[in-house]
């Protein structure tokens, strides 16, 4: 059941005052000098992670969705930032280092589904001691093989999981599909071949569908952006002036410059926060939510520094994506007692704790398995 109450708008402002002023006093002077380094993915990641945890508060814990308006607006943002970051960082290690499929599985996999068979389990016996609750045998089988057909937010084990099922398609065609020394290509036919599958009829919900529908193109697009950063050729064959030339000069404008340039991105992310399209055809709300991510890739590219508490996040994003939901709607212990402003502070601090627990667990198994760090 949703939490009945009508969260006050002056909630909103105060949480938003506070996670601002956090965000703004964690930052730091930036260490990597590499174009997109480590710390500028891991803050995405850190967005990505509140953009989802936010939308999931504001929209199905409340009864009020003003409650955290507008940064409940961006879930699917923060879900293209995860696909696109995803598809970005196996197209590097892959120029890197090409590994043979089942290399590719056995090192991308295991950390994959590890995390994810410690929290199911952990809820599934929770559920089963505390709340006297069962699911069917099928749902569970399905949900330990990575299979997750349905999101209804309320009905379902662990209803954000469907975005698992998305990502680990992704993770089974890559190291067929991909091809180091033609990306380009292989992003195209990464692209090509999720919509045919998607033209298929899929045993799964129809919201589900749409949800896929929605983020199939920010993956190939990841794999595109690191072509383009990889092999220099590749924009020469549709721009006269390379675009990582055009970002170069971006990344290392003058102080004024810069920040002129990222208080239009900044304007610009607000304006689609405010009108995300969610709600409109397909194509409007996934073309909005697409440019919106690419805009705020560039916001953090562009910006000379890391917001370390996003970094944080980001660190410690997929466990936090794998626990928040059934803790804020389960085993909520915070709203109950707290003012929203608070808990909600209260729970974002809970969510890195065990986020950063589940971590070590998953690092300390992961290296008494050989290969795989």
């Amino acid at each position: 059941m949703q939490i009945q109450v009508a969260f006050p708008i002056e909630q909103t402002v105060i949480f938003s005052l506070v996670l601002f002023a956090v965000i703004l006093v964690s930052f730091r002077k930036k260490k990597e000098a590499s174009f997109f380094p480590l710390s500028v993915t891991n803050e995405l990641k850190g967005f990505g992670i509140l953009a989802v945890i936010f939308s999931h508060i504001g929209y199905f814990l409340s009864t009020n969705t003003s409650f955290l308006f507008p940064l409940s607006t961006v879930a699917g943002v923060g879900v293209d930032l995860f696909l696109f970051l995803s598809g970005y960082g196996l197209a590097i290690s892959a120029f890197n280092k090409k590994l043979l499929p089942w290399q590719f599985y056995k090192k991308r996999l295991t950390k994959l589904f590890l995390p994810l068979w410690v929290i199911v389990a952990l809820f599934l016996i929770l559920d089963w001691l505390l709340l006297k609750k069962f699911y069917p045998l099928a749902e569970v089988a399905g949900s330990f093989l990575g299979y997750f057909p349905q999101a209804d937010i309320f009905l379902n084990f662990n209803s954000p999981l469907w975005y698992f099922t998305l990502i680990f398609f992704f993770y089974l065609i890559f190291p067929w599909v991909f091809d180091p020394r033609r990306p380009t290509i292989s992003a195209i036919m990464i692209a090509v071949l999720s919509y045919l599958i998607l033209l298929i009829d899929l045993p799964v919900t129809e919201s589900v569908l749409h949800l896929y529908k929605l983020h199939y193109l920010a993956f190939p697009l990841g794999v595109l952006f690191a072509a383009g950063f990889c092999k220099i050729s590749f924009w020469q064959k549709f721009i006269p002036t390379k675009l990582e030339k055009i970002l170069y000069r971006l990344t290392h404008l003058k102080t004024w410059g810069r920040i002129l340039v990222l208080i239009i991105l900044g304007a610009v992310i607000a304006y689609f926060f405010i009108n995300s399209g969610v709600g409109k055809k397909e194509i409007i709300t996934q073309t909005i939510s697409l440019i919106t991510a690419f805009g705020l890739v560039l916001f953090f590219l562009i910006k000379k520094g890391q917001f370390k508490i996003l970094t944080i996040l980001g660190i410690y994003s997929y466990e936090i994506y794998l626990i928040h939901w059934p803790i804020l709607y389960r085993y909520d212990i915070f709203y109950k007692f707290f003012p929203a402003a608070i808990a909600t502070i209260l729970y974002l601090i809970s969510f890195v704790g065990l986020g950063w627990l589940l971590h070590k667990i998953q690092h300390k198994i992961l290296k008494k398995l050989p290969g795989l760090n």
